[in-house]
């Protein structure tokens, strides 16, 4: 049986290859974030079984599924709460909520192993999965921003807000306004605190609010260009594999 670990965090990738050895199974590779996760499918047979982490280091690891098909059965590892955790009851698919315990993965592999035979029939919408975790019923969603400006400090509520920006390895809100300001978060870490029915990221380095969107353009490679009220001081491009999700989203 060939299995591989994506977790961004190399000391669990390291402990989760060492907890499965004790059950005779040696990890193919272990892989530590979407990108290289991305590469390796390319590039090598898919495994039997992936042991998957959900939030990586440069993104969710459902981005991986929208680059490469891939048919590998999936054990998620997951810090995600009971809400969450429905989701994959429904789809069949089976989950270690972190920190993840010996007898409780030994459990997981011995279920595979009976359904090895179907696991290719078993049809699991990933997408659907994607919703219920990010979007559970009860979540609280970021309502506004604190920035510092020299000695004061400015609340911005996110209806303010047009869209989010990284640029030199910052990340900056501009504002309705036409005023930007540089936040302490990341775009990865807005993933899982901005409502996603107002903010979409629509490629690597921007989010745009739903409710400033002034035009969509077709633009070049089946993508799309999007202009907003007051933005105009970089292109905005729908990412190819970002239209039809995006798309999605607008309707």
């Amino acid at each position: 049986m060939k299995v591989i670990i994506i977790e961004d965090e190399k000391p669990s990738a390291r402990r989760l290859s060492r907890m499965l050895l004790d059950l005779d199974i040696e990890a193919q590779a272990m892989l530590h974030s979407v990108s290289e996760a991305i590469r390796w499918f390319k590039e090598n047979k898919h495994p039997d079984l992936i042991l998957l982490d959900i939030q990586l280091s440069d993104g969710l690891s459902f981005e991986i599924f929208e680059q490469v098909e891939v048919k590998s059965a999936i054990i998620f590892t997951t810090a995600y709460d009971e809400y969450a955790l429905k989701a994959f009851k429904l789809n069949s698919i089976d989950y270690l909520l972190k920190p993840i315990d010996d007898e409780e993965l030994e459990q997981a592999i011995g279920k595979f192993k009976m359904n090895q035979p179907e696991k290719n029939n078993i049809q699991v919408d990933l997408d659907q999965i994607k919703k219920l975790l990010i979007n559970p019923l009860d979540k609280n969603y970021k309502e506004r921003f604190t920035v510092k400006i020299g000695q004061h400090l400015k609340m911005i509520a996110v209806e303010e807000i047009e869209c989010f920006y990284s640029e030199n390895k910052g990340t900056y809100i501009f504002t309705s306004d036409s005023r930007d300001y540089l936040i302490d978060n990341t775009l990865e870490q807005l993933d899982t605190i901005l409502d996603p029915t107002i903010f979409f990221r629509v490629n690597r380095k921007f989010f745009v609010n739903i409710n400033t969107i002034k035009d969509i353009i077709s633009y070049t490679n089946s993508r799309l260009k999007i202009i907003l009220n007051s933005f105009n001081e970089k292109e905005i491009i729908v990412s190819r594999e970002k239209v039809r999700d995006f798309k999605n989203w607008i309707s």
